[in-house]
């Protein structure tokens, strides 16, 4: 997949006007939606308010959250009070499946401007725009992801998540603040099959939603590296495939066989968290 409107993507694109006419028409919509239309509570906000507004100067943000509906993105953003959302500057980036958002120029365009990087899925976890992704964390901004990788609208524990999240994580010259959120009731608000067969041409009101913020993920990102590359020196025939290049973490080289396994880990202890989370939610 070649590049797509990257220049839309820009914050200079037009004197930054696309964008910010994108990102404050989305928020309203998605604040109309979360507290007008539907009912939504928010859990543990200050957590991450604050890490959006005045983390450390350069380091980056990760929020992660499980996926249960098209709409979760903005949505589950609008429910937060303060205008989180409406400064394009704070706004989050996010992966956005290009088979759903970035179907035609015109949705490409408004996607775009509004802080979305098209993923695609089955890409593999090198593919072109993870490096755009990255180049977003190493300027220090905050980006949201969906490791699961797919809407599951099942309440049923977080499954086995994609590779892609961790290994943005290792990669990052500076380790990202990893946050995790679970919501709950978007699957009411955008069901995927109740309407025909399919999704309703709008989000259905007089919902209880929530979202409920966690904290910050623990990584002993070096310790865990010392670990996977003594594992792969162990290996009798090393993987090293010609897409999987030489990884630079924590000061070490990571083989293909070193990186599956430390994209292993951090998957599992994100999903661990991501679970956890949930379990509370829903006590909550």
């Amino acid at each position: 997949m070649g590049k797509i409107m990257e220049w839309a993507a820009r914050s200079d694109h037009l004197g930054g006007i696309p964008r910010k006419t994108v990102i404050m028409a989305v928020s309203a919509c998605a604040k109309a939606v979360a507290n007008v239309c539907n009912k939504t509570t928010v859990h543990n906000a200050d957590t991450l308010m604050n890490l959006v507004r005045s983390r450390p100067p350069g380091v980056p943000l990760i929020t992660v959250s499980n996926h249960m509906s098209t709409l979760d993105d903005p949505v589950m953003w609008g429910a937060f009070k303060g205008l989180l959302s409406f400064d394009p500057e704070l706004a989050r980036w996010v992966l956005a499946a290009e088979d759903i958002c970035f179907k035609n120029p015109i949705f490409s365009y408004i996607f775009r401007t509004g802080k979305c990087i098209p993923i695609t899925r089955g890409g593999g976890i090198y593919q072109e725009h993870m490096n755009e992704a990255l180049q977003r964390l190493k300027d220090g901004s905050w980006l949201h992801t969906f490791p699961e990788g797919k809407v599951f609208q099942e309440d049923v524990p977080i499954r086995r998540l994609k590779w892609g999240t961790a290994s943005l994580i290792a990669r990052c010259p500076v380790t990202p603040i990893v946050l995790p959120i679970i919501h709950r009731g978007f699957e009411e608000m955008m069901p995927e099959n109740s309407f025909y067969g399919r999704r309703p041409p709008l989000p259905l009101c007089n919902k209880n939603l929530k979202v409920v913020v966690g904290e910050p993920i623990e990584f002993d990102l070096p310790m865990m590296v010392e670990t996977v590359v003594s594992a792969s020196h162990h290996e009798t025939t090393p993987l090293q495939d010609a897409k999987w290049p030489v990884l630079t973490s924590a000061g070490r080289e990571l083989d293909e066989t070193a990186q599956r396994g430390l994209y292993t880990a951090l998957s599992e202890k994100i999903r661990t968290s991501l679970e956890t989370l949930r379990l509370l939610a829903k006590r909550l």
